[in-house]
């Protein structure tokens, strides 16, 4: 496969896991950032080599043999931002578009060893499940923090949006994987949240609360 395939592919595998069987060509030409057209082409001859099924007005989603490619590319990925960032000391909001490169070198062995090299990880450093070998990955029991309740604490798991600007954010305001969040206060008129992180407090908007997940604590 070429990078651009092996890229469709990944959009139409994230797009497919936001809730919605049959992806339109309008909607991944959006997420890649290109002219319908294009993607029709596209999605044509991924449909002749038998990773896509693809009828015209019905949608794009992905055969057992595309989703096992796209799979793929996704532990490749992840495993190269694990990798960039406990081995190379790169920031979250850096590893994105390294890994972006990285996940198209073919070597079955470098990624295993990779992978044993890591220690077997089961998500990336935005939170995200790392698919093993065989395809198969653990989700986390997340909700997003804007739809906690009031004096509710849990733990931060993951980013809904990783730009490197929204990465960025969180990092100025000490937000990090692993602290615990606790709503103070909701704010009626914009939902923005006045919580505690650790040992301070922030407001933040509905926006930002909407774009990081939280495990809530049972306790």
């Amino acid at each position: 496969m070429t990078h651009s395939e092996e890229n469709y592919l990944k959009a139409i595998f994230h797009l497919g896991r936001q809730g919605t069987s049959a992806i339109s060509t309008n909607a991944i030409a959006e997420q890649m950032d290109t002219k319908p057209s294009s993607v029709t082409d596209m999605v044509k001859k991924l449909s002749e080599k038998g990773l896509v099924h693809y009828k015209r007005y019905q949608g794009v989603s992905l055969t057992a043999a595309g989703r096992a490619s796209a799979l793929a590319i996704v532990r490749k990925h992840r495993l190269w931002e694990v990798f960039l960032v406990e081995k190379l000391n790169f920031s979250w909001d850096e590893v994105h578009e390294v890994a972006e490169q990285l996940e198209h070198i073919k070597s079955e062995k470098l990624i295993d060893q990779l992978d044993r090299l890591l220690e077997f990880p089961k998500y990336d450093p935005h939170g995200d499940p790392i698919p093993g070998k065989n395809g198969e990955f653990q989700e986390r029991d997340k909700q997003l923090l804007s739809k906690l309740p009031l004096r509710a604490v849990g733990v931060c798991v993951g980013v809904k949006d990783s730009s490197a600007d929204f990465l960025k954010f969180l990092d100025k305001n000490n937000i990090a994987l692993g602290n615990e969040i606790e709503v103070l206060d909701r704010e009626a008129f914009d939902n923005s949240l006045h919580i505690r992180v650790g040992d301070h407090q922030l407001r933040v908007s509905h926006q930002i609360a909407s774009n990081l997940f939280v495990k809530p604590n049972e306790h």
